[in-house]
């Protein structure tokens, strides 16, 4: 006899239990067109819960696809079922069960070198945040520290610090922790909103930096009060727009399993608004430098390359200042090929190892007497890697950028 398994309905009690009913459309699927033994030792076609295996001889090993919706199984593997010679499915020794052997679904190359960049963003987060917290316990400790600068970097590295904060719980709540991402419940979802609205403060209050220098170069006067009002509004009540439209959005689409880890059709909500900050922040920075350049050549004697090397120093500067260098990892290498190891690597130095918007004073003294000490504050951003303190009497381009700012106040 043949055709059809009839499946009963699902009990009521599971209606909405979402992982239950994935499994149970994928045990229909499975057994909808069974069939009668064709070989009278063979066993029986069955789904274990994870991969349909069809009907095998005794004595034979059968192979399945690995299921792509198990969290760390590489689809393009494949497990293995045995069917011993008297027609039954092998059994565990321990449990008893009817057991297939999935363990080489897990690429475990790649599977040690996932959890080496996750401690890599874990570390380089911690430190970063711990760097940030240092600037902040600054920030509020001197209270001549009150400007309009001052407050956006101040706000910035809040931003900066929730981000890392939140990064560092997400690493070790949900991704070391299978269980969570399989049960897709409402703490991992909405530790994933927070992380993308914190991550759109970071670039616009980065994209604010840019805008309030770009402002102090070219606006000869700037109503501090009402300019912080429009940074306030683009810094944390633009994020709060987009992630509210990003999650109304995420949450009717498809791809609402584990922890909405997965890039969805809804991502460009995302995307297009950090590409646009910046995209802006980097005209900001061409306007910069060719209003520096035209100020500095009126009184320099100094022949052009000269003036082009100072540019260029001046403009690397300004680059972390108003997050441009995040341009350079917009997009994923294909996985599991040299370029997106290389890719991996680069995005989590870049990412969380560098200390961002870490204070610098930089000291000039013009006279060994500390009453002549001669305080310039300025932040810039540095790598945990290489961090330079630059000192020089004269006033180069740079000097003239730290002399802009600290005379916003």
């Amino acid at each position: 006899m043949s055709g059809p398994v009839k499946i009963s309905s699902i009990p009521a009690e599971y209606n909405n239990d979402n992982n239950f009913i994935f499994v149970y459309n994928l045990t229909k699927q499975c057994l909808q067109n069974y069939t009668a033994k064709s070989h009278k030792n063979s066993c029986p076609k069955t789904f274990d819960g994870y991969a349909c295996w069809e009907e095998t001889l005794p004595n034979t090993t059968a192979y399945a696809q690995c299921p792509y919706y198990v969290m760390g199984f590489d689809p393009s593997r494949k497990g293995f079922k045995e069917c011993l010679a008297n027609g039954t499915w092998y059994r565990h020794p321990d449990s008893g069960i009817e057991w297939a052997n999935y363990t080489n679904c897990v690429d475990m190359e790649d599977y040690e070198f996932r959890n080496l960049i996750n401690s890599l963003y874990i570390v380089g987060y911690s430190v970063s945040l711990a760097a940030l917290l240092t600037s902040l316990l600054i920030f509020f400790t001197f209270r001549s520290l009150k400007c309009t600068r001052i407050a956006i970097h101040l706000h910035l590295f809040i931003s900066l610090a929730l981000n890392n904060l939140s990064w560092i719980i997400w690493y070790k709540t949900v991704v070391e922790d299978l269980s969570i991402i399989q049960e897709n419940g409402l703490y991992c979802k909405s530790l994933h909103v927070l992380l993308q609205f914190f991550m759109l403060a970071n670039y616009m209050w980065m994209f604010c930096e840019g805008l309030h220098l770009h402002m102090a170069l070219v606006v000869v006067f700037v109503n501090d009060v009402y300019a912080m009002r429009w940074f306030h509004t683009i810094g944390w009540g633009l994020p709060v727009v987009i992630t509210t439209l990003y999650v109304s959005w995420r949450s009717y689409s498809e791809d609402t399993t584990q922890c909405w880890m997965h890039e969805s059709q809804c991502q460009w909500m995302l995307t297009v608004p950090v590409f646009a900050s910046i995209l802006t922040s980097l005209l900001f920075l061409m306007n910069v430098m060719r209003v520096l350049l035209t100020k500095l050549h009126r009184n320099s004697t100094n022949p052009a390359p000269i003036g082009v090397r100072k540019a260029v120093r001046a403009a690397l500067i300004l680059v972390p200042l108003f997050g441009i260098h995040y341009i350079l990892i917009p997009y994923r290498p294909k996985h599991k090929t040299t370029m997106e190891m290389i890719y991996q690597i680069f995005s989590a130095l870049l990412v969380s190892t560098q200390v961002r918007d870490f204070l610098l004073f930089l000291l000039r003294f013009k006279t060994i007497g500390l009453e002549t000490l001669s305080l310039v504050f300025c932040f810039f951003y540095f790598s945990l890697s290489a961090t330079t303190l630059i000192f020089n009497s004269s006033i180069t381009l740079f000097n003239y950028i730290c002399f802009v700012l600290n005379h916003l106040c």
